[in-house]
């Protein structure tokens, strides 16, 4: 068995879904690309976890707290009637934690929003009003950029 890295970098497949729109101290902040719905997903910059339970007890709580920052972001944001928080794993192994902004006029509501309907990505302008909307909501501790990885 090949040895297995201890550098954190991002799946593949998340990288191609969606866009990567800053960072919290513990996780990366991902915008899926599907405008349908306001879609936002935690990746904690922790390299070979697939389970929360495989985080130290700090990361947990801090996963935790970030996940909360976020759900009062989006209920600021988006006045959604309910959010959907989720880590699955099932398609990308890498730990994530999906947190979906649900509408009961939104195209899978009331039904999961996977696999339901193909994916509409953003156009510059839907993407600059989703950003726009949630920005004056995020804590100070969120650094907006890229990092390497």
């Amino acid at each position: 068995m090949p040895p297995t890295s201890s550098i954190f970098s991002l799946d593949p497949q998340l990288r191609n879904d969606a866009n990567v729109l800053g960072s919290f101290p513990l996780c990366n902040l991902l915008l899926i690309n599907d405008a349908q719905y306001p879609w936002f997903v935690l990746v904690p910059r922790r390299a070979n976890i697939t389970e929360i339970v495989q985080l130290s007890p700090k990361d947990r709580i801090q996963l935790l707290e970030e996940s909360c920052q976020l759900q009062e972001c989006l209920l600021s944001a988006f006045q959604p009637d309910k959010l959907n928080v989720a880590a699955l794993g099932n398609m990308v192994s890498q730990l994530h934690l999906h947190h979906i902004a649900r509408f009961r006029k939104d195209a899978a509501w009331p039904a999961p929003v996977w696999g339901k309907h193909p994916a509409m990505p953003y156009t510059d302008a839907q993407l600059a009003a989703r950003l726009e909307a949630l920005r004056p909501y995020l804590p100070d501790s969120f650094a907006w950029g890229e990092d390497d990885d």
